[in-house]
């Protein structure tokens, strides 16, 4: 695979933020309205705690950014900094499930594994600390990817948003024993 990868630092911040817009705005379309896309930024985006714990990776091409996505240790299952609900406890990994978080890949590359590579990363990085499953909140997007990954949906949620509109969210978990 032509990727490399590494984790994100503090001056990732601007390109990371680019990367999730384009690819909300030009991805989610083809499963959402534009009403429902415009709120998923009310529910979505860049989290920095994921950053600041060494958590969060982003998988590059010749020095061109083609996705980003992390795992976390914390509560929160899903959202970015601006999210409403967040929870920063720590997850116990003999009882809790670790979540994977915050995946975005660029249109340019879409197909071409990159959003594979990254769930490979977090699942061997979780397992490294203890954890021995997986969770998190697909979009509607990305709910394929996470079911070939193995994958399996636990709840679906619709996400209030500030502007009245919600945003369609599947709990989704995956044994890693």
């Amino acid at each position: 695979m032509p990727f490399t990868h590494r984790l994100a630092n503090e001056a990732d911040l601007p390109a990371l933020k680019a990367l999730m817009e384009t690819s909300i705005r030009q991805l989610l379309p083809q499963f959402l309205s534009a009403e429902k896309v415009e709120a998923s930024f009310a529910v979505m985006g860049v989290d920095s705690q994921l950053i600041a714990d060494g958590t969060y990776f982003v998988l590059e091409e010749d020095g061109v950014l083609a996705g980003c996505g992390g795992w976390s240790r914390r509560a929160t299952l899903f959202g970015g900094n601006h999210t409403a609900g967040r929870d920063a406890r720590l997850l116990d990994p003999a009882t809790e499930a670790a979540r994977v978080r915050a995946m975005y890949t660029s249109p340019a590359f879409t197909r071409r594994g990159v959003g594979r590579r990254i769930i490979e990363l977090c699942e061997a990085a979780a397992r490294a600390e203890g954890f021995t499953r997986t969770e998190l909140g697909a979009t509607v997007g990305g709910e394929p990817l996470y079911r070939v990954c193995g994958y399996t949906p636990i709840e679906r949620m619709e996400v209030p948003t500030p502007s009245g509109v919600t945003v369609p969210i599947t709990r989704m978990g995956k044994d890693l024993t």
